[in-house]
């Protein structure tokens, strides 16, 4: 099989061109952020925003032009669209403010939901390094477990760990020409950004190019029926969360969190955030509340203990529950095995599957009690 590089997909996409006798993509600088993995090759288009959907012949274009490529097994080009602020005052990936009287989410309607998806849940965190992604990986699981169809999208576009700990790896099929098949395990469907980069490429991408990115991943993947999608978010309140926040008929939000000072000042922004664009925020889980000695059975409280819970009554949202630091979390993690799989009798798991429960409780009271409202932002 030919081999695929990134300078060979550059030589193809020479031959499209824009418009007829004009100049081809590459040479206006319309590529950008190519990736190449094993045959599966993945780019993004940059078109003005009054040209987004007039573009999608373009985009088909170069998908056709790059699957003429010898050793090409898929192909998934996306359009990004800039406003000429975002070229200009703003710095490169800030979304632009929305006129004065406008909303910031004008195009999201209470009918905007995706076929076959009944709830979509965040979780969240304001840092990196609490746990967040290993939360939401065991909620998903025990979710699954307990029957419910389940799946799970990988939100973070630069540090994608859904494959690894849900102990997938390969390339998702392509189905349709233009759809991808999510990967499965654990009965839970999954789909990542680390399905179709190196686990060591580096992902030099614009905000615009995450957004769209992230919605191509949302409304292109095959889910089918899904009861539930569980979206792990990047850390922090950046154009990965304010996409799936504005653009996305969110059902709730949960956020993780460890119980030090330090990681609930972050946990203060990611709930404004969400209460600014009307999303409802289900409550905070305390990640690594406390830890058990397993050779005296000591407690000790490494980061503190209950400053989770005491936010979340100031803030006056739910606390969902605690989690403790243990070493059997990390290795069953590491391994691709949740624990609530590889210790379903353990009070770790029987902590993960009670936050999932009261999670799926409340997924379905906010069903039950109506569609969600576009937010009202008004930029004055």
């Amino acid at each position: 099989m030919a081999e695929v590089t990134r300078d060979t997909i550059l030589e193809a996409l020479k031959k499209v061109r824009q418009t007829d006798g004009g100049q081809d993509v590459v040479s206006l600088g319309m590529i950008s952020g190519v990736v190449v993995r094993d045959g599966n090759v993945g780019f993004a288009i940059e078109v003005d925003a009054s040209e987004g959907a007039a573009s999608e012949p373009l985009r088909q274009a170069c998908e056709a032009a790059i699957e003429e490529v010898p050793g090409v097994l898929s192909v998934t080009a996306v359009l990004t669209a800039e406003l000429p602020t975002q070229r200009g005052a703003q710095s490169p990936g800030q979304a632009p403010p929305p006129p004065p009287g406008e909303t910031a989410q004008a195009g999201l309607s209470p009918s905007q939901k995706i076929p076959g998806i009944g709830a979509i849940l965040a979780v969240a965190s304001g840092k990196g390094g609490v746990g967040k992604s290993t939360t939401a990986v065991n909620l998903a699981v025990a979710m699954a477990a307990d029957g419910v169809r389940v799946g799970l999208l990988d939100c973070d576009v630069y540090g994608p760990s859904i494959p690894r700990l849900m102990h997938l790896s390969g390339k998702p099929e392509t189905v349709g020409g233009s759809q991808l098949m999510p990967m499965e395990n654990y009965n839970v469907k999954c789909m990542s950004m680390g399905f179709l980069v190196e686990e060591d490429t580096p992902m030099i991408w614009r905000g615009p190019m995450v957004m769209s990115a992230l919605e191509q991943m949302l409304k292109d993947v095959r889910w089918g029926e899904l009861d539930i999608l569980v979206c792990d978010l990047p850390p922090g309140t950046g154009d990965a969360q304010l996409t799936m926040a504005q653009r996305v008929p969110l059902t709730g939000a949960v956020v993780v969190s460890t119980p030090q000072d330090i990681a609930l000042m972050d946990v203060r922004r990611g709930i404004a955030m969400f209460e600014k664009v009307d999303v409802p925020v289900f409550g905070v889980i305390e990640n690594m509340s406390y830890f058990v000695c397993p050779h005296c059975d000591q407690r000790s409280e490494i980061f503190s203990h209950g400053g989770a819970r005491e936010m979340a009554a100031k803030l006056g949202v739910g606390f969902l529950g605690e989690i403790p630091l243990d070493g059997e979390i990390r290795a069953c993690s590491d391994a691709g095995l949740p624990i609530v799989l590889a210790k379903p009798q353990s009070a770790h798991s029987a902590a993960y599957r009670g936050i999932a429960r009261r999670v799926l409780d409340l997924c379905r009271t906010a069903q039950d009690s109506g569609e969600r409202r576009a937010p009202n932002i008004v930029m004055m």
